[in-house]
């Protein structure tokens, strides 16, 4: 084989072996599969290990854990409902300016924007 056959073999493996991890990295990002979540323990695995916590703190700190989190639970649920009307209210004030034709067509749009937001928050 010639120098430029081993260059072009060379050159093709690299940009796809590139092109291939910007994919695998696209997909995993949006995904959301490299999204990392709280690890409740994990994170108290971690303080007992760090602060050298006794038995008696590792469950005060838990059952401060437990309280946070329904607190947290409620707040999202707010939030999620605060968000989701001034959502409907924003995709309405667009509708209003829309023709009809425009209207089915946004609201498709809107529709894929839901399912992918859904994906993501799981």
């Amino acid at each position: 084989m010639s120098r430029k056959a081993y260059l072009y073999f060379a050159l093709t493996f690299l940009l796809g072996a590139i092109l291939g991890g910007a994919c695998v990295y696209y997909y995993g990002w949006n995904s959301g599969h490299w999204h990392r979540a709280f690890n409740r323990q994990t994170f108290v695995s971690r303080l007992k290990a760090e602060l050298n916590l006794s038995d008696t703190q590792v469950q005060q700190v838990e059952q401060i854990l437990d309280g946070s989190t329904k607190e947290y639970q409620s707040a999202q649920q707010q939030a999620d409902s605060l968000l989701n009307a001034v959502r409907q209210e924003t995709r309405n004030k667009i509708r209003q300016v829309l023709s009809p034709q425009q209207t089915q067509k946004f609201d498709e749009i809107v529709r894929r924007m839901d399912e992918r937001r859904k994906r993501l928050v799981r």
